[in-house]
Formats: structure tokens, sequence, C-alpha cells
């Protein structure tokens, strides 16, 4: 029988199914869908091999969609912050999150030059499922990317309106696949193949369990970086070295998404997403010049953010300030059992030109961590 704690749906491997045990209580799937109304889809596109031809690839890439609510209520708003550890990366809709600590609609994340597209591709969903909805009104979907160029013909534009109607429309909760897949499909990490990772923590709060989960597009960090469950062991691969028939030119990031039902206010998500950066940190990444390392976390607690039609004082709940370090704790240890996830649950790939990225090897890193079985 799958267990989602040690495997993802197709079968392939995660962190905790090597008996690598990170801090905290995972939730029922160890992933951001353990909270309520929060699902995932995928659209992966893998065409091709050989030299890189522009337009025709080979393709490494692909769309992912988070539905912060269930898709009929993606209307609803949902109180968010962001943060930018560095600042080498998009991620759209960030100055009306600044300016009102809030969005709506799919969030979408893909590779670098097609983060434009998913974006209005979202709006054209939007505009299609919600009739009536944007006849006077506007949308600004937050879309995020991460460069996947060394394997990936990134100039030749191969993500489409469809991909990203796909993604949002086979999006869903439960268990969540990782790896190379959806906008993960060609990114590295610490010179291993990595992508889609995520991972949850229960938080009890007031007497009742709230979930928090993240969920990482990771393409970031040297080899030598690497670090896992505090052990810096990224040295101890130096003969598993990435194939280059074409320049790397170090071109990393990480987008991270943090989801949890608990009630909070905007600044107080803002400072949530700050604590990503621990999670990357404990992985060994430190925020590279050329890294894009955004984070955005959002709550589902409370739905009445917008005035009607007559003047009203609006109500929301939230934990307060002074109580909130058992969730900055959980997103931290979500984000970086999510990026341990990214690349366990993978497998080699080569891209354009042989360009090939490693696995990371599970057995090698059992024994450097003084695991058996």
């Amino acid at each position: 029988m799958h267990d989602p704690l040690l495997t993802t749906p197709s079968g392939k491997p995660r962190a905790r199914g090597l008996g690598l045990v990170p801090e905290g209580r995972p939730g029922p799937f160890n992933a951001i869908t353990d909270v309520p109304g929060v699902a995932v889809g995928y659209a992966t596109i893998i065409e091709g091999s050989g030299a890189l031809t522009v337009g025709s690839g080979p393709v490494r890439t692909g769309v992912t969609a988070i539905l912060p609510r269930a898709e009929a209520d993606l209307q609803t708003l949902v109180f968010a912050g962001y943060h930018s550890f560095n600042g080498n990366g998009e991620l759209t809709g960030s100055h009306y999150i600044a300016e009102a600590g809030k969005f709506a609609l799919p969030v979408t994340i893909t590779n670098t030059h097609s983060c434009g597209l998913t974006r209005d591709a979202t709006i054209r969903w939007a505009v299609r499922r919600f009739a009536g909805r944007f006849d006077e009104d506007f949308a600004l979907p937050v879309a995020a990317e991460t460069y996947d160029g060394f394997l990936n013909d990134i100039n030749g534009f191969h993500v489409t309106d469809a991909h990203v109607f796909a993604a949002i429309d086979t999006a869903v909760a439960g268990p969540v696949e990782e790896g190379s897949v959806g906008g993960g499909t060609g990114m590295k990490c610490f010179g291993f193949k990595a992508g889609s990772g995520t991972a949850s923590r229960v938080v009890p709060y007031g007497g009742r369990d709230y979930a928090l989960g993240a969920f990482v597009q990771a393409n970031f960090g040297a080899r030598g970086d690497l670090t896992v469950l505090g052990h810096r062991i990224g040295g101890a691969f130096d003969d598993l070295p990435m194939r280059r028939a074409t320049p790397d030119r170090d071109l990393s990031s990480i987008i991270a998404v943090i989801a949890t039902d608990a009630p909070f206010l905007p600044h107080q998500l803002r400072r949530i997403a700050q604590r990503a950066t621990v999670g990357v940190a404990r992985t060994g990444g430190f925020g590279r010049h050329g890294s894009g390392d955004i984070f955005l976390a959002f709550s589902t607690a409370n739905r009445a953010l917008m005035g009607g039609d007559g003047e009203q004082v609006l109500n929301a709940d939230f934990v307060p300030d002074e109580h909130i370090d058992g969730f900055f704790e959980a997103a931290a240890q979500s984000v970086e059992e999510a990026v341990l996830n990214s690349m366990i649950a993978n497998a080699g790939m080569e891209g354009r030109d042989g360009n090939f990225v490693p696995a990371l090897p599970h057995d090698r890193l059992k024994a450097l961590l003084g695991l058996t079985g």
C-alpha cells in the first residue's frame, strides 16, 4: 500500500522513505495539500534529445499550478505576504501583495522565459472560468520562475496556454508527485537533479491542530554546499559531476510557496515567508548573486477580505505575533524537507546538447548519514 510519507504517488522514494527523519510532525500527506482546499497540478513537457535546435528542442520544462482554494472558490482572496531573500528572479503580483496583502487565482511556477505567459494564461483561464467576473475588474495572478536553460530549450518557448490550463484543471488535493515534474522538470539543485518538492507540518495552537505546508521549485546551490540534516556532505560526491557540453553559468533560484489554514494577517505572512530562508540555509543555500530566492506565504483562514457596496467594518482572526514561533519553525522545517524531497524523488536527466545532471545517489547518501536498510 502506498504510504504518502515514504513515497510519491508514482512510487519514487521521499526523504523519509530513505530513513531520513527531519524535525517536526508532518501532516498525513506531508505536502502543501495538507492545508484544506489547496491543490497542486502539473503539465510536464519532455521531448527530444541531442543537439539544441532553438524552437525544436530538446525540451525539459513544464508548469506547476498551486490552487490556494478549491477551484470554484478561486475568486475568494487570501491574505498573503512575500519575501525576496535574493531578488535575481520574478514573482508577478508581488507589488499588489506588498500593497494590499492579498491575492486570488492559481499560482503558477515555470521556467524563466515562460513566466509572463503563465501569468497571462492564468488570466485567460479565469476570464473563461468565471464568466463576467472580470468584465469591469482586473486580475493580478502570481507567477514565478526558475531557470532551466542547462537542460531545456528555454528560448524555444514551448510552454503554451494549453499547458497552463492543463496544470490548473488537473490540480488535485492529496499526495503530490515530486521531482522532475511540472515547472521543476528541467531544474537542478546542488549539482543534482531536482525540481518540485513539498512537505508539511502540524502546528498545535489554541486547542486544535493547524496545517502548514510548503512547495518548492528547487534550482539552487553548488555541490560542495549540500547539507543534509546538519551534515555537510556535498564534497563526498565530487566524483559525480554534471556533464557539460555547454557552459553552466550557475543561473540558480528557488521559489517556495507556504500555505496554512491558521489565521494570519499579511504582515505575519510576510514574516512566515521570511522563514523559508532558514529552510534553504539548512540545506546549504546562502543566496548566491545569480539566484532568485523568492518566497510566498498565504493563509486560507479568513474569507471576508473585501467590502461590499455599503460601508462596513470587517473582522479578521489572527494568531498573536507573540505566539507565532511554532509556525516559524514549521515553515523552516517544511521548506528544508521539501528541498530534500525534490532531489531524492528524482533520477538523472539528459537534456540539450547532451548536458546531464546526475541523481543524488540514495545508497551513498544513506551511508554518509549512517542509515541502514
